[in-house]
């Protein structure tokens, strides 16, 4: 049996919690750092979850999954695939991402874990892409620019 393989990464981020629920769910926000996509979603167990962004002037869904634990503001987790990808689309390619709000002080902590690479097809050179651009930390930080601003 493989180890599994997560990217985690984490960052302080001097807002509240329902603040962070949407920057991390509604799409004006998601556009502004999840490189100009939207998250489209029900936000519901079992719904689709789209990342839909544009390529030369027409709508592209770049990353789809299905939404898989939703618990405002605490914990939302969804599966991810690139449905233009070279990936066959079965459960074992989709990754699972978790976002974890805690409070930090007068702000909060948001954690985010991807994985389990080991399992995906060609997942430890899909881990190691993802860790050597520093996995989900750009993201982060630039929610973390949005909402201190």
């Amino acid at each position: 049996m493989k180890e599994p393989l997560f990217i985690k990464n984490e960052i302080s981020i001097d807002t509240d919690a329902d603040t962070l629920w949407d920057a991390l769910t509604e799409p004006e926000f998601t556009r502004a750092y999840m490189f100009g996509c939207e998250a489209r979603s029900e936000w519901t167990p079992g719904s689709t979850l789209e990342w839909v962004g544009n390529m030369e002037g027409k709508e592209v869904c770049f990353v789809k999954g299905t939404v898989v634990e939703y618990q405002p503001p605490v914990k939302l987790v969804y599966t991810t695939i690139d449905p233009n990808g070279d990936y066959e689309d079965i459960p074992e390619n989709h990754l699972t991402v978790t976002y974890l709000l805690e409070e930090d002080g007068d702000g909060m902590k948001l954690s985010v874990s991807q994985g389990d690479y080991a399992i995906a097809e060609e997942g430890t050179k899909r881990y190691e892409e993802s860790m050597a651009e520093g996995g989900w930390q750009s993201v982060l930080e630039k929610i973390k620019e949005i909402l201190e601003q």
